[in-house]
């Protein structure tokens, strides 16, 4: 990629973070929208499961190989092509006539969504050289995830109680054709020096993996958790792990390297993100479902009162980029789980969702735990490593956020759905609802202990040797072709 000024850079960093903002946006305004989805597709719980994580997965399983494919078509085509497949999976949801073409549809969205975000980071981290100025970069990156859970509610309700739920996937269309003239504008093309080989294999056992065992936790609270149909998909997610790890550790060039995990800070950015978005999709499931189904509020109502959360994280996203760029992010992390434990407390032990009082502060403590936690995810994952290597270690790191985010929909939902009807009144459904939060409790907490152990002197340590490991193999690379050369 050529020496850009400071203007073009920044004007770049907008483009990509335009293409963040229509995949957030799209879950926040989702999840106002699910009561009325519900009602009107007549929808069990687990089918509004199936709406986010349909999208979720395809993502998860599709990150890697849309970032291995970039780097060697070009990161700026496969943008183009992503920002056009998103713009028509959204035409198609709003066009759905039933609960399983939605799905069918989210999941072309995903296909779409895969080739933007992991895309857009490899850019700006390719775009942004100095480690200063790519933290603050990412700082405003996940800035834009605070202005699309903020401005996502508002929005959502306006167009679901206005125009109906089929609306929200209109708003994709115009930002996505935007995007799409300003890349083509302004948006050099640059590729990887040595891109990765293709690893059909592997994609599939990642996609036989995430997707058995979503369907096994989905599932379950209607099949039973040791009918044969449950245990089945279970066994497949167990053999596809096992296999894509015997297999990965034998290929040249895998599509997920073990070795980035011989780094404490790559490993904990990793179980880091995972946790964090676990807890923010168990978090929205379970409050859209109650604010709407069980308070009886509007959509826009639910969207209004759960803005502390989203303006907490609007305000606190750059903050902690600013907070990493100069101080690292063993601070933003440990406040990060704190704020966030101490938000899935409140619910769990002294029911916050029946009064006010402790709803909304409730909903302040997680919103400035997830504005902290996403810039030290994506700069520990990618700090330490050869530049080569910066655009698959961020892809792991968002692999690992959608992953998450569809374990906490799943979770989340096969527990209340175990414990509350459909017509449950409110007590019940707190009652039912009390585990869940002490899971978001416990992703707090991991968030929390992670932070600790995997920023100090010995993890960075850790980062050292790993990159060494890859720098070496790239020396051993050139040599061997400098050789054949000369042959």
């Amino acid at each position: 990629m050529p020496d850009l000024s400071r203007r073009r850079r920044l004007l770049v960093l907008a483009i990509c973070c335009m293409s963040l903002l229509i995949v957030s946006l799209d879950n926040t305004v989702l999840n106002v929208a699910l009561p009325s989805m519900q009602r009107e597709l007549h929808a069990s719980v687990s089918g509004m499961q199936w709406t986010i994580d349909a999208y979720t997965l395809v993502l998860a399983s599709l990150l890697m190989l849309a970032g291995s494919t970039a780097d060697r078509l070009g990161r700026r085509r496969i943008f183009l092509v992503g920002l056009v497949v998103f713009a028509l999976g959204s035409l198609l949801c709003s066009l759905a006539p039933d609960l399983e073409w939605l799905v069918v549809f989210r999941m072309v969205q995903a296909v779409g969504g895969s080739m933007l975000n992991p895309v857009a980071m490899s850019i700006i981290t390719n775009t942004f050289t100095d480690p200063r100025e790519r933290a603050r970069a990412i700082g405003v990156w996940g800035g834009v995830v605070g202005i699309s859970m903020a401005a996502g509610p508002v929005i959502g309700g306006l167009l679901v109680q206005s125009v109906g739920w089929r609306s929200i996937f209109w708003i994709n269309v115009p930002i996505g054709a935007l995007a799409l003239f300003l890349t083509l504008r302004y948006v050099p093309e640059s590729r990887a020096p040595k891109p990765r080989r293709v690893d059909p294999v592997g994609q599939l056992l990642v996609i036989a993996l995430l997707g058995s065992l979503t369907y096994a936790i989905i599932e379950a609270p209607d099949a039973g958790w040791a009918s044969a149909q449950i245990l089945t998909f279970v066994l497949v997610a167990l053999v596809s792990l096992g296999a894509l790890i015997g297999y990965e550790r034998r290929r040249r060039e895998p599509l997920i390297d073990l070795r980035f995990f011989h780094s404490a800070p790559f490993s904990g950015a990793t179980i880091v993100a995972v946790s964090a978005f676990a807890a923010l999709g168990g978090f929205l499931f379970i409050n859209t479902l109650y604010l709407q189904n069980i308070r009886g509020l509007s959509a826009l109502d639910a969207g209004l009162y759960m803005l502390p959360m989203a303006g907490m994280t609007l305000v606190f996203a750059p903050l902690s980029g600013r907070l990493v760029g100069n101080r690292g992010p063993r601070l933003s992390l440990l406040l990060a789980g704190t704020t966030m434990g101490a938000s899935g407390l409140l619910f769990a032990a002294f029911d916050a969702q029946s009064t006010n009082w402790l709803l909304f502060p409730g909903y302040v403590l997680f919103g400035i735990g997830f504005g902290l936690v996403n810039a030290p995810i994506t700069n520990t994952a990618v700090s330490g490593m050869p530049r080569a290597q910066a655009g698959v270690a961020a892809a792991v790191a968002s692999t690992s956020r959608q992953v998450g985010q569809s374990l906490g929909v799943a979770v989340i939902g096969a527990v209340l759905a175990s414990g509350a009807h459909a017509a449950a009144t409110a007590d019940e459904f707190i009652a039912a609802g009390r585990p869940a939060w002490w899971i978001i409790t416990g992703c707090g907490a991991a968030v929390l202990l992670l932070g600790a152990l995997t920023t100090g002197r010995w993890a960075r340590a850790t980062a050292r040797h790993t990159a060494e490991l890859f720098e070496d193999d790239e020396r051993s690379a050139a040599a061997a072709g400098a050789a054949g050369r000369s042959a």
